[in-house]
Order: structure tokens, then C-alpha cells, then sequence
């Protein structure tokens, strides 16, 4: 890759959404940050395994669209670099694959120093999740049959940025399941599918035309607000109860977080404009991700 060509990878890259990857990651590891077990290598490792997991969606995402064509002129968001022919199929193919790579070596790494030879069956779930992880990265816009065109996106975000982010990083952490766990897995999963869901009906125009078929295309503009609303709500109930028993003294910290997404509701209400959205989809992402570092922060003041 030439060295002229290290910003247009980094604009690839969207740093905008890496912020939102590495949330689950450390709610997962707040959750357990007072335990004797807790390892700050294990927890950089994470980090840094769900960066390149994420950059692999996102090179991944701009040759699916890009191929298929749902990146073009008609489009709002920001212009995507196959898109701009700032990079080309093959070289963003090659992007994609040495991405994976990266993702696979460090998963790998992360795995063994979690678990070395103690427990061979969590070694190869965690192997099994790993591929499934870059499989999903990828055919969420790749090939004849990406999900991300059948109304799947959100169920995969829910999983893997919720479920799998959030108790994964707490069981390579404990070796065990809590309740918590999950109850916060449920949190991050329905803020990360709001997200998406900003991004979908953003685009739900030009997503129509192109024949990708979002949750938003299915449902409509009006019923897409709806859905959006009991997504956001879930999340904010499921954290003010769960927050509540958490036994810290600024348990307090994290439902600071539901504030700026009252405000966010207030404006999706009144929008009419799908360009309006587009700050929104970065609030909700960086909300999400203050939300995981003031739990974090609480956690550490004990």
C-alpha cells in the first residue's frame, strides 16, 4: 500500500464508528474491573480485537455497497472511498482480507492468554465465535445473499455488538456467565441496533431503490420512529433497573447516560428531514460509548 495512500485506508477505516465497537467491551470488563481475576492485558487485548473486527465491517461494508451500487449520488450519508474511486475493488478486497488477518491473529492471541490449555472447549467456542465474528463482518453487505439486505442487520448488531461484545468480554475475564452480564449485553445490543437503525432510515430512500431491504425499508418512515422509540426506551428502563443494583457507590453514573437520549427522541419526533438524522446517528454512538466509560468510571471508584 503506498504511503499516499494511508489516509484514504484510514478514512475506510471510519474511526467514527470504532468508538461504538469497543463499548460492549468495556461494559464487559467494568462489570468484573473489582475481581481479584481482572487482567488490564486481557482487556487491551479485547479492545483491540473489536477495532479490527470493526474495521473489517467497515472496508467490507464500503465494497458491498460499492458493488452493488446502494453507494451513489443519491445516498446522504458520508461518500464512501470505492464510491469516490479514492480506492478500487481489488485493492479494497485486499484491504478486507488482510484486515481479517489482523482480526483472526489477534482473536487468536486473545483466546490463548485467556484461556491457554485450561479449558479446551472454551478455546474452541471462542475460535468458533472468532469466525463467525469476520464471516459477519463481511456478509453483512458481501455477496448475493448479504443479511444487511434482507432485514438481518439488526438481529447481527444486537448479537455481536450486545450479546457477544459484552458477556464474551466478561467470560474471557471470570469463566463465567452473571446476570448483570446480560442485563448490560441487552443494553449496548439495543443502543448499537438504534444506531443502525438512525443509518437506516437515513438512507431508507436511496436503500429502496437499490433493493436493500432494512429493517426501515420494511417498516416504513413513521413505523421506523416507532420502532426506533421502543429500542431506545428498552434500553433506558432495562438500565435504570439493572443500574440500581449494582453495588457501587456511584452506581449513579451510568444513568446520566439516558439524558442526552431524551433529547435525541425529542428530535427523531419532530424530524421530517432524513439528511437531520445524520448527527444523530453520532450521538447516539457517542452516548453509547460515554455510557460504557462512565460504568467504567464507577466501577473503578468502587
Amino acid at each position: 500500500m503506498p504511503i499516499g495512500n494511508i489516509k484514504i485506508w484510514i478514512r475506510a477505516a471510519r474511526l467514527r464508528t470504532l468508538p461504538l465497537s469497543m463499548s460492549g467491551i468495556i461494559v464487559g470488563n467494568a462489570l468484573c474491573l473489582n475481581e481479584d481475576d481482572f487482567s488490564w492485558g486481557l482487556f487491551l487485548l479485547m479492545l483491540a480485537t473489536a477495532i479490527s473486527f470493526q474495521i473489517v465491517s467497515n472496508l467490507a461494508n464500503d465494497y458491498g455497497d460499492g458493488v452493488k451500487g446502494t453507494d451513489n449520488s443519491t445516498r446522504i450519508g458520508p461518500e464512501r472511498v470505492l464510491q469516490s474511486g479514492l480506492l478500487t475493488k481489488d485493492l479494497l478486497k485486499k484491504g478486507i482480507i488482510g484486515s481479517s488477518l489482523l482480526a483472526f491473529i489477534l482473536a487468536f492471541i486473545l483466546i490463548t492468554s485467556a484461556f491457554g490449555s485450561s479449558s479446551w472447549l472454551y478455546f474452541a467456542v471462542f475460535i468458533l465465535l472468532t469466525v463467525f465474528s469476520v464471516w459477519a463482518a463481511i456478509a453483512y453487505t458481501v455477496g448475493q445473499n448479504a443479511y444487511g439486505y434482507f432485514g438481518f442487520g439488526d438481529l447481527f448488531v444486537f448479537i455481536f455488538f450486545g450479546l457477544v461484545s459484552v458477556i464474551g468480554a466478561y467470560f474471557l475475564q471470570m469463566k463465567e456467565i452473571s446476570y448483570l452480564a446480560v442485563a448490560f449485553a441487552l443494553i449496548l445490543g439495543l443502543l448499537s441496533v438504534a444506531v443502525l437503525n438512525l443509518n437506516n432510515m437515513r438512507d431508507l430512500e436511496s436503500d429502496q431503490v437499490a433493493g436493500k431491504r432494512t429493517i426501515a425499508v420494511i417498516l416504513g418512515p413513521q413505523i421506523s420512529k416507532y420502532y426506533h422509540y421502543t429500542i431506545i426506551v428498552s434500553a433506558a428502563v432495562i438500565l435504570v433497573v439493572f443500574s440500581m443494583q449494582l453495588k457501587i457507590t456511584y452506581y449513579w453514573l451510568s444513568l446520566l447516560g439516558i439524558i442526552p437520549l431524551v433529547f435525541h427522541l425529542i428530535i427523531v419526533l419532530f424530524n421530517k428531514e432524513p439528511k437531520a438524522l445524520d448527527p444523530e446517528l453520532k450521538k447516539v454512538a457517542l452516548t453509547t460509548f460515554a455510557l460504557a466509560i462512565l460504568l467504567f468510571i464507577s466501577f473503578s471508584l468502587g
